[in-house]
């Protein structure tokens, strides 16, 4: 990292994790892009094969091409870091260390106080103060580490998991390096997983019922479910379903969210209240019915998780205090004067698998 023009007196630093898909089957998982917050163009791009061979190269810089991938919480994070001086140099320093760090990052939301809170930080000596004047190759390790939280790449918060390499230099600042490690959590599904079942309507107009087989679902499950019109006496023109993504982030997130617990569906919208960063994000809408209902008639439903065009993430409870992230399904019906009646249901997204 160059400060102020004063460079890195010709010194280049790789870090390489190890382990692969194919040492280490159970604990780390090729994917095909960086998870982010934005929506992908096609739904019909996530249904194409995700397949090990397909997986795309990602060029990290002076590392060469490396595939991207994602670890477990249980695997340990160890690699090696690479120290490169050209040809005729030499680098005088004060000490390497090499830092693990799992930090929820808050610098993209207008918050105040503190944008980063560090809930790991550990580090270790790779090399005494000395001389750099060729090509060095250390292992380190990191194990037994906690890590709590997922990484996530949301609007206005994340969550990363990196490992740094710090060359101290006298009078001048350190010369760094960093390489982010992905974390995913795979989880059980919740103990307590009832259907969800609903009447909503408005006096002598509409009356419907709708029913949800469950309301904790993995990743890559389908939603189904059904629509009852038990009375119908407004013309509906046609009904929708989305699903919605509401980001909450800042200091004292769970003391608000009895408050978000039923917000209003719409696009990408921010919201501050109290140092609360709030952004919705609608993921996926669809038509399901098209005419008008009659009294008595069964809608289906049923949505595939996996065809959200979408990096879906687990349903995140108010982590630290600082950040929440949770998925709603909006039922929306509209009648011939364009009039819109709709509903929001919460779901609870978890991860059985990685990937």
């Amino acid at each position: 990292m160059a400060f102020f023009g004063l460079g890195t007196g010709g010194l280049q630093i790789q870090i390489r994790l190890t382990g692969t898909p194919e040492t280490h089957p159970n604990d780390i998982f090729y994917i095909r892009h960086r998870p982010s917050w934005k929506l992908r163009k096609s739904v019909f791009t996530i249904l194409k094969s995700h397949g090990i061979n397909s997986a795309p190269m990602l060029s990290p810089g002076d590392g060469g091409p490396q595939r991207i991938m994602v670890y477990s919480c249980y695997h340990d994070t160890e690699g090696e870091v690479t120290l490169s001086m050209g040809h005729g140099k030499k680098l005088d320093h004060m000490g390497i260390q090499v830092k693990f760090f799992g930090r929820i990052d808050m610098e993209g939301g207008a918050h105040e106080g503190k944008p980063c809170y560090d809930f790991i930080s550990l580090s270790k000596e790779l090399l005494p103060p000395g001389s750099l004047f060729d090509t060095r190759t250390i292992p380190f390790n990191f194990r037994g580490v906690e890590k709590l939280h997922e990484s996530y790449h949301g609007r206005n918060v994340s969550v990363k998991y990196f490992v740094r390499v710090e060359v101290q230099r006298q009078w001048l600042p350190p010369i760094t390096q960093e390489h982010e490690v992905l974390i995913q959590i795979p989880g059980v599904e919740p103990a307590v997983n009832e259907p969800i079942k609903m009447e909503v309507g408005i006096e002598d107009c509409l009356h419907i019922e709708f029913e949800y087989e469950k309301r904790c679902y993995h990743l890559h499950e389908v939603v189904c479910g059904k629509i009852n019109f038990l009375l119908v006496r407004i013309k509906i023109k046609h009904m929708e379903l989305a699903v919605i993504r509401r980001e909450t982030s800042g200091e004292g997130v769970a003391s608000s969210a009895a408050a978000l617990s039923s917000p209003g569906g719409g696009g990408a919208m921010g919201s501050v209240s109290e140092n609360i960063v709030t952004e919705t994000q609608t993921l996926l809408k669809y038509e399901i019915m098209d005419g008008a209902p009659v009294k008595g008639e069964v809608i289906p439903v049923r949505l595939y998780l996996r065809g959200i065009p979408a990096d879906v993430t687990p349903t995140y409870h108010a982590e630290n205090n600082r950040f929440a992230v949770r998925y709603f399904l909006n039922l929306v019906l509209v009648d011939e004067e364009d009039r819109r009646y709709f509903k929001q249901q919460e779901i609870i997204l978890w991860r059985k698998d990685l990937g």
